[in-house]
């Protein structure tokens, strides 16, 4: 990784090792796609018997993937957590998949997450789901992220635990997952001395916001594991603060479903991420 400085501003990237990456599995001049991967896409289970020589260079190309994800790519953070989950025995569809995530990193090699000091902007969260999302075991994606000095810094997708049997559930139970992150942040970052008020979280589901703020159980919540039960305690200890956006305008919904380019562009920006040039 590397960190550069210009004014207020400090740019990371991963453009040498991206570079490298892209090289190895021979992509450097292949055609750059808009997207990490196409609009609604889902993979499916394969079913046929496992290809060795497949599954090697599949789990190649993605442990690769991965490790720029998790450094300095979050816009590419669903689709990688999405294509690892056939690692096991992936087909040649997602072999190719696999490669069409490299075809966007090719024609986005030079984007860097950029943390501006002059923005003003101090840290929140912001958390989405996508209800059902795995037509095999009907479970949902979870997903959210923390930005401070309007760059991303901490993003997760994932698979929900539990099966959730409406969407203000799913939604419920991503807040829950965002609000267990921002209370070890907070702690974190008191304990270097710098004490916050509460984080503000935004969601787009008002009735999963009620939900969480309103302490009074429900008969439709019991069912609800208790652990994610854990966000009411957070609302009221004042460690985090609900705020509402509307789901066209919440960049979250980036990390738990394959967008359109228009959309994924305009998320892509609110993360951080720009062009930088040397």
């Amino acid at each position: 990784m590397c960190i550069k400085r210009r004014k207020n501003a400090i740019y990371l990237d991963q453009t040498d090792y991206l570079k490298k990456v892209l090289q190895r599995f021979q992509m450097s001049n292949a055609k750059a796609s808009k997207t990490p991967l196409p609009e609604g896409y889902n993979p499916e289970p394969n079913k046929e018997s496992v290809d060795s020589e497949r599954r090697s260079l599949f789990q190649q190309v993605i442990g690769s993937l991965l490790y720029i994800m998790l450094g300095t790519r979050p816009d590419i953070c669903y689709a990688v957590t999405k294509m690892l989950q056939f690692s096991a025995n992936p087909s040649k569809e997602h072999l190719d998949k696999a490669l069409y995530i490299c075809r966007y990193l090719a024609g986005t090699s030079d984007y860097a997450l950029v943390y501006d000091g002059g923005s003003q902007k101090g840290l929140l969260a912001y958390s989405d789901s996508d209800w059902a999302a795995d037509k095999s075991n009907r479970r949902s994606v979870t997903g959210y992220f923390f930005k401070v000095a309007n760059g991303i810094f901490s993003w997760r997708s994932q698979a929900q635990k539990t099966v959730a049997l409406s969407s203000t559930e799913a939604e419920y139970m991503a807040l829950s997952d965002c609000s267990r992150q921002a209370v070890w942040l907070k702690t974190l970052l008191e304990e270097l001395g710098m004490p916050l008020k509460a984080i503000p979280l935004y969601g787009d589901n008002q009735g999963s916001i009620f939900n969480a703020s309103n302490p009074v159980q429900e008969k439709r919540m019991k069912h609800i594991d208790i652990q994610y039960h854990f966000i009411r305690q957070c609302i009221e200890d004042g460690k985090v603060e609900l705020m509402f956006v509307e789901g066209i305008n919440n960049p979250a919904d980036l990390f738990t479903k394959n967008l359109g380019n228009i959309k994924f562009s305009k998320f892509r920006s609110q993360l951080g991420l720009e062009f930088y040039s040397t």
